[in-house]
């Protein structure tokens, strides 16, 4: 058994080098059709997931520079359709909602119709991922994060949006914290789900003490990308997904009572990788940032509200926020109950009503 073992990890650390002296090998170009995937396959599963919203949103592919383009959804404040003649909904920033690393627009479905009811919302699949283009990153992590927010700003000029309150979970609070850094006198309320990439990689003196097959499985799989096994499972990989991650069918049960969420997240992660490349480029083993933003946050604008959203049961702690909340007293922090790292699955209700909560601090402040 040892010797069987070790001779499979030499075998896949030839294999490792082999991909490090050449990423774009002939086995990545054949991956796609190995794949039962497509952007049509993608689309149709997205649809799906979309038709649990109720109020009427516009969908488009927004341009930017370089022929990219980003996918998304906006809802406005026009009353529905045979709706009661009411005074107008006070003015509102816009929510801006940006989903984690292996997401997509569709899985705020739960949230959706209850966000939009006071004022409008824009949900986005971030550039490399979902339905927006899918370039080529800089394998520079901060060239990373920058054409991350570049294209999230250029989003926002083509949209015509003066400020919005931003709202990112997991990855997409990284990069919303990024963009406030850079572009604050555009963000009205910095809403931080679940997110990821803030606490620095602790210095482990005790390295050795990991274990040996780990640090061995670590070394080999370091040239891929984190979902590199779900391509390579090719037509297995809509049952691996269900398999592993069958805690999304529970997630979703009010809405959906099939696979309809797995399939979702199949597609969204089988097509060619792009954005996760990028995320790849901006981790240390085990997903720590090369640039933690614990170490920049405390530099947004002291006139930015910050509020910080975690789940009880999550994987994630939530002592980031607790050590920002040390030099910004102001920072809000909400804890709940009962949910997970995707706590806007897992708690929908709860959320929804954090959020309003937020939003509606937020437009008390506003100037009338």
């Amino acid at each position: 058994m040892i010797v069987c073992f070790c001779l499979s990890l030499h075998v896949l650390c030839v294999f490792s080098r082999a991909c490090r002296l050449n990423r774009r090998s002939w086995i990545l170009s054949w991956l796609p059709s190995w794949c039962p995937t497509s952007p049509s396959h993608l689309k149709d599963a997205e649809e799906k997931m979309l038709k649990s919203v109720n109020r009427p949103f516009s969908r488009q592919h927004v341009r930017i520079s370089n022929g990219d383009y980003l996918w998304t959804l906006a809802f406005s404040t026009r009353p529905q359709a045979g709706s009661p003649p009411g005074p107008p909904a006070p003015h509102r920033s816009p929510l801006v909602l940006l989903h984690g690393f292996g997401g997509g627009l569709a899985l705020w479905a739960q949230n959706l119709d209850c966000l939009s009811s006071s004022g409008p919302v824009y949900a986005l699949d971030l550039l490399g991922f979902g339905r927006s283009s899918r370039p080529q990153f800089s394998a520079d992590p901060e060239g990373a994060e920058g054409q991350f927010v570049e294209a999230l700003e250029e989003w926002r000029e083509k949209v015509g949006l003066e400020e919005m309150v931003l709202l990112g979970h997991n990855l997409g609070g990284y990069l919303s914290a990024a963009y406030t850094l850079k572009y604050p006198q555009r963000v009205k309320h910095l809403v931080l789900v679940e997110p990821w990439g803030f606490p620095a990689r602790a210095e482990n003196p005790n390295h050795h003490s990991i274990p040996v097959w780990i640090r061995a499985m670590g070394a080999v799989m370091s040239p891929f990308n984190p979902l590199a096994g779900l391509r390579l499972a090719g037509p297995l990989g809509p049952m691996l997904v269900q398999t592993i991650r069958s805690d999304f069918k529970q997630k979703y049960s009010s809405v959906f009572e099939d696979n309809t969420v797995s399939d979702y997240i199949y597609h969204l992660n089988a097509q060619t990788p792009s954005g996760e490349t990028a995320f790849t480029n901006m981790t240390i083993p085990y997903g720590w940032a090369k640039r933690p933003m614990l170490e920049r946050i405390g530099q947004v604008q002291a006139h930015i509200p910050v509020s910080f959203i975690y789940g009880s049961r999550s994987s994630i702690d939530s002592h980031s926020g607790y050590a920002f909340k040390k030099t910004r007293p102001d920072v809000q922090i909400t804890v709940i109950r009962g949910a997970g790292h995707y706590v806007f699955a897992d708690q929908p209700d709860d959320f929804n009503q954090t959020v309003l909560r937020i939003l509606a601090g937020t437009q008390e402040k506003m100037p009338r």
